[in-house]
């Protein structure tokens, strides 16, 4: 099942973080508190919560990555990299519309 958009502020930065390549919970969380990883502070059952369900959707693997026993490796799903794509298109689409009505400087970051 293809994720709907508008995707939820922790998916998002689950699958931004994904990207990147294999991550593990703790690295997750790490990106997703930076303002390129989504800005937000994800704690550690809303982070495997979502996962869960992101597994069961078909966004996310766990990956056969490991440099610990106890650490869970994850990759991002060719329907993962999809939903990110859409998500990511629909938020620029956003932005272009609030950059013509002055909301946003043209351009360049705000």
């Amino acid at each position: 099942m293809l994720a709907s958009t508008p995707l939820s502020p922790a998916v998002f930065a689950i699958l931004l973080s994904l990207s990147g390549g294999d991550r593990h919970g703790y690295a997750m969380m790490k990106d997703a508190r930076t303002s390129e990883g989504g800005g937000i502070a994800m704690g550690p059952g809303t982070l495997y919560g979502t996962l869960e369900r992101m597994m069961r959707d078909g966004l996310v693997v766990e990956s056969d990555t490991s440099d610990n026993e106890r650490r869970r490796y994850y990759r991002l799903t060719g329907t993962g990299r999809v939903a990110l794509e859409s998500e990511l298109s629909r938020l620029d689409s956003a932005i272009a519309a609030a950059r013509q009505r002055g909301l946003l400087p043209q351009g360049g970051h705000s």
